[in-house]
């Protein structure tokens, strides 16, 4: 059996989904979820990253463990628990989804400080371990939905400063093959889109995908600062602003660890957008 944390978010909802076609037996866990939420013949369990306590019914009977706190990683600030409960349960094998913020921003704590001390309880568990480090996910221009649904309008800052953006399918693609085959243990793998695009291209293609023009709208730093400050603590604003305004080189790198492990190229935005552009309509 296969636990998948984080089974609601953007990759483990798919990661879910690949692994019960796939005939896998699935266990999907996460603090609030639902029948409605997982597949039929998926079992779901409710359960808290910080408690391990209430993991050990999850973990029950299961030999892998896809590791993801939904996107916060304060979640895991203790994640040796949880990794020891998985070992004592027999779970012999971890994939965790991590960031590349790891290694392009090694000093911030919102980003790579947090997610670094995970990689190294992951690596120090004594499990069979790979570690997945995307960048920014295609899903980031959902924030775009309501004005894109009531204005056809895109706003936001550096319009033309381009990251590869990955598809979260993608990476749950990934994240099956790692937990189901072999000859993937100790890997560190980057995931990132087939080529930068710029929220300028974006918006475009968000458009082409609805068949009708979305205007692009540039804010200000500040701007978009503030929005932003309304739903993300500041250094993660603060972070986040940097990586979309000045990235490294690294953060604006292409990497070719999806096809790699797939054997196809990744998704590109235009593709996702095609693929969810009722969410705009």
């Amino acid at each position: 059996m296969i636990v998948v944390t984080g089974a609601t978010g953007n990759v483990g909802r798919e990661l879910v989904r690949i692994l019960a076609t796939a005939g896998a037996r699935v266990t999907a866990t996460s603090r609030n979820i639902s029948d409605a939420e997982v597949p039929d013949g998926v079992r779901q369990m409710r359960a808290d990253l910080t408690d391990a306590e209430s993991l050990r019914p999850v973990f029950d009977g299961a030999d892998a463990l896809f590791l993801h706190d939904g996107g916060a990683g304060a979640h895991l600030l203790r994640p040796r628990d949880v990794l020891d409960a998985a070992k004592a349960s027999g779970i012999g094998r971890v994939v965790l989804l991590s960031s590349l913020g790891v290694v392009t921003r090694p000093e911030s704590p919102s980003h790579g400080g947090v997610m670094r001390a995970v990689e190294d309880a992951v690596r120090e568990s004594g499990l069979d371990w790979t570690i997945l480090r995307p960048g920014s996910f295609h899903t980031n221009a959902y924030a775009w939905v309501e004005p894109v649904r009531a204005h056809r309008t895109a706003p936001a800052p550096f319009g033309d400063v381009g990251l590869p953006t990955v598809d979260p399918a993608d990476i749950a693609e990934v994240a099956a093959v790692a937990l189901r085959e072999d000859g993937h243990v100790g890997a560190v793998y980057e995931l990132t889109g087939p080529a930068p695009t710029t929220p300028r291209q974006r918006a475009a293609a968000i458009g082409e995908a609805l068949g009708e023009p979305v205007r692009f709208v540039e804010q200000t730093r500040e701007e978009a600062r503030e929005q932003m400050l309304a739903f993300m603590p500041e250094p993660v604003v603060e972070t986040s602003l940097a990586i979309l305004g000045a990235p490294t080189p690294a953060e604006q790198r292409v990497s070719a660890d999806v096809e790699r492990v797939l054997g196809r190229a990744p998704r590109g935005f235009a593709e996702w957008a095609r693929r969810n552009a009722a969410a705009y309509r």
